[in-house]
């Protein structure tokens, strides 16, 4: 019983520092690889919102777009107005 709980304790320290070991050499290729993959995400995104600008847009070009104003309108939706008196207690 007790040479299979040091054989158990062994090989558990054992697989553990190895993994230990490991994780050290891989987590920094990991990281890059992570930190390459959101940069040429980023590098992507970039591309489109400056081809959308520049195409959409010529340099000197005025434009004017006017926003429609539903929010100016009154709708019944509201509810009812309830006007509020401030009561002195004494």
């Amino acid at each position: 019983m007790l040479i299979a709980f040091f054989k158990f304790l062994f090989w558990f320290l054992f697989f553990s520092y190895l993994i230990k070991i490991l994780l050290r050499l891989l987590a920094p290729i990991l990281m890059r690889r992570f930190a390459n993959k959101m940069q040429d995400r980023f590098q992507q995104f970039n591309h489109q919102y400056e081809n959308q600008t520049k195409s959409s847009h010529d340099e000197g070009k005025v434009t004017i777009e006017k926003a429609n104003n539903l929010t100016n309108e009154k709708s019944d939706d509201l509810g009812e107005y309830i006007d509020f008196e401030e009561v002195d207690e004494k």
